[in-house]
């Protein structure tokens, strides 16, 4: 007798519910080992697949996801015990009821104040991007694929703490349907899909996107406390406002500043840098690109100086540390889909990002953080890069042959 409740009678082809296949054959890979195997002609096979390409970029993704979530906890209790009030939020009252204390010095108490603000944002990201990613594979009769769920892991992780949830829901809908969907899906895409929803709300909703109070949880309106980031301050004071600050070279390298949830720790993304290299999911010619440029632009900015715009004497290594430089470089510029291919065309490519994102913070000190509009204007230039490369090789061989 026969199985009423086979997956192949209820999904398969002809079946009553063929047309949330994806949605059974999603489940199905991810809690199962599928049977099937390849059928045919031989195909050559490789031990990297797309879901191990997504699953190791979520490992390297771990330190900045959990010191992104310790530090939101510390940053507020930092700004409370010297003045600032708690922000009479849900998550602020929750996190008084389970009776912890408001105490910086607490790895537990920070760690769970900052969980309890980073957690929604990603199911709201997860919930909202997830189904619709759903949608399009049922509408478009192929398979779910991993794609999405590094977008998932990066897309709250370049968010401040306090955003407004409806504008993550906002902004991750927006993210998977215009800059990947529109496209064809995963792997058509020509935008970074996490940074073209992180730039639609920070040009729709830029009070909620930068500022002092929305980096904390803690109402920073009070003399001697300030939200604001450190690449805020250098915009205004450059180098002397860094040096004369209360934050050190080494607080922003290791990661304790305001700023988005997972892009204040420098430490925390080249341990991630270490991950994607080592495994090869991550281009190192792009990330030394981006060292490259970086030096370049800041240097000559530098030497050129400024009477007016304190920025050009802000330093490279000050440039490194502060906002999204490091999180852009390792996990934004890398993504294998938007940026370049060719091997020369990687360190083309990475270069101007490194270059770009000192001229935006510096020649526009209104802007600050230049890292993602940088990256997503290289983006657009990535397949012309390539195709220069290519052009190149192709005249230089002919004209070898020929000659």
């Amino acid at each position: 007798m026969s199985n009423p409740l086979d997956p192949e009678k209820l999904f398969g082809k002809g079946a009553p519910l063929e047309r949330l296949y994806p949605l059974f054959e999603a489940t199905e890979t991810i809690v199962l080992t599928p049977g099937k195997v390849t059928r045919g002609a031989s195909h050559v096979r490789d031990a990297l697949d797309l879901k191990r390409m997504m699953i190791t970029v979520v490992v390297a993704l771990v330190p900045a996801i959990l010191f992104g979530i310790y530090n939101i906890g510390y940053q507020a209790h930092w700004a409370i015990e010297h003045g600032a009030e708690p922000l009479d939020t849900w998550q602020t009252q929750l996190f008084q009821l389970i009776g912890l204390q408001l105490r910086s010095d607490s790895i537990l108490s920070c760690f769970t104040h900052g969980l309890l603000y980073y957690l929604p944002v990603m199911i709201v990201t997860g919930a909202i991007g997830g189904n619709l990613e759903a949608l399009f594979a049922i509408i478009r009769k192929h398979e779910i694929n991993e794609g999405f769920l590094v977008t998932w892991m990066l897309f709250p992780l370049i968010l401040p703490p306090t955003i407004p949830l409806w504008q993550v829901g906002l902004g991750i809908a927006f993210a998977v349907i215009i800059a990947k969907e529109i496209f064809g899906g995963t792997g058509m895409n020509i935008l970074n899909v996490a940074l073209a929803g992180r730039a639609f709300l920070f040009f729709a909703y830029p009070a909620q996107m930068s500022g002092d109070k929305v980096w904390i949880a803690a109402d920073t309106r009070v003399d001697g406390v300030s939200g604001a980031t450190a690449l805020a301050n250098a915009a205004v004071g450059g180098l002397q406002a860094l040096q004369t600050g209360t934050v050190t070279w080494w607080d922003a390298f290791l990661g304790f500043i305001p700023g988005s949830v997972g892009e204040t720790s420098t430490l925390a993304a080249l341990l991630g840098a270490v991950v994607l290299i080592a495994t090869g999911v991550g281009s190192w010619r792009i990330m030394a690109g981006v060292v490259l440029g970086t030096i370049f632009s800041s240097g000559l900015l530098n030497l050129i100086g400024s009477s007016t715009n304190a920025f050009f004497d802000v330093p490279f290594w000050w440039h490194m540390v502060l906002g999204g430089w490091a999180f852009g470089m390792v996990f934004m510029a890398t993504d294998p889909v938007s940026a370049a291919h060719s091997l020369t065309g990687k360190y083309v490519y990475g270069f101007f990002i490194g270059l770009l994102v000192v001229l935006i913070r510096v020649v526009n000190p209104a802007y600050p953080e230049g890292m993602m509009l940088a990256i997503l204007f290289m983006n657009l230039f990535a397949a012309f890069i390539d195709y220069w490369i290519v052009q190149a090789n192709i005249k230089r061989r002919a004209a070898r042959y020929a000659a």
